[in-house]
């Protein structure tokens, strides 16, 4: 079975490692976002790439959130030591995988081709593809100004009002060819419980149109009222949305034909029913690095 995952940096690609755990070596594709990318220092920062493939390779350090787990950062301390800003966190061992990345940029690599490159130099057979090879990124729109994703996310902490989320080049962005050719592929593809509004949203911008419906699952990064991980509850009231899995199922519904919730939320089930969605109720917290949630889709399929 050819499954495709679309994921940011955290709950999808955690469910990413659940279903790689199980399925045949080649089986799984990731789909990545890339909206939250940025430059530091002159090198492109691929956070939700990065992660997953981090994660997929068993380095990821799932305590910080972020990065390679046991780095050092001892180059971000001398770029300090020389005044230059450290509020955006890159560990040594992470710098790599960013020297690598602009190193083939630079020789005329697609962003595509870099990630695929990484993939095979940290050893997976699992594939993590970008949503597109084009630039798109994620604003904010906010009481302090109009931020970028790592400025509000990492050096404001959320801290400023959030008014807006605009995702500026999605309209024009173009799917990455291995990204279109594993949707085209796929016998499953599965939303995964990732923020939806700055991780799935994005994606579904670049690639929405080329979707299945009836080969497409999305699944609820909310429980009981509380998200697994992140401010997604918190941004879905900001911006005046119900934070519960029916007001994801509902976004998702154009793209989406099963949509997974947890049990504790199974007095949802009919309204999304009702949406046309086929729902599959199960334990979606992901105690095990995703592959008791992976299993459950897998059976019910």
């Amino acid at each position: 079975m050819k499954i495709v995952v679309l994921a940011g940096g955290t709950g999808g690609a955690k469910l990413a490692a659940g279903f790689q755990s199980l399925v045949a070596p080649g089986e799984l594709t990731v789909i990545a976002n890339t909206a939250d990318d940025d430059e530091f220092w002159g090198l492109l920062i691929c956070p939700d790439v990065d992660a997953t493939i981090y994660r997929l390779a068993g380095v990821f350090d799932a305590a910080a959130g972020y990065g390679q787990a046991g780095d050092t950062f001892h180059t971000l301390e001398t770029l300090e030591r020389l005044g230059e800003p450290a509020w955006f966190r890159i560990g040594d061992r992470d710098l790599a995988t960013h020297l690598l990345r602009a190193q083939m940029l630079d020789g005329g690599c697609r962003l595509t081709e870099t990630a695929l490159e990484l993939c095979r130099r940290f050893k997976l057979q699992t594939r993590v593809v970008p949503m597109t090879d084009d630039k798109v990124r994620t604003r904010f729109v906010t009481d302090a100004g109009n931020l970028s994703f790592q400025e509000y996310f990492v050096r404001e902490r959320l801290g400023p009002l959030l008014r807006a989320i605009e995702i500026a080049g999605g309209d024009v962005a173009s799917p990455s060819p291995e990204a279109a050719a594993a949707l085209a592929e796929a016998d499953l593809v599965v939303i995964g419980p990732s923020n939806p509004l700055i991780s799935i949203a994005p994606i579904l911008e670049v690639l929405g149109r080329r979707m299945d419906r009836e080969r497409t699952m999305g699944v609820t990064p909310i429980v009981g009222g509380a998200a697994l991980k992140g401010p997604t509850v918190a941004m879905l009231r900001a911006l005046g949305s119900e934070a519960t899995p029916v007001e994801v199922a509902r976004s998702y519904k154009s793209v989406a034909g099963t949509f997974v919730i947890d049990s504790r939320d199974s007095g949802s089930a009919g309204e999304i029913e009702a949406m046309g969605y086929r729902v599959i109720v199960c334990n979606t917290v992901m105690t095990d690095d995703g592959q008791s949630l992976a299993k459950s889709i897998l059976e019910a399929v």
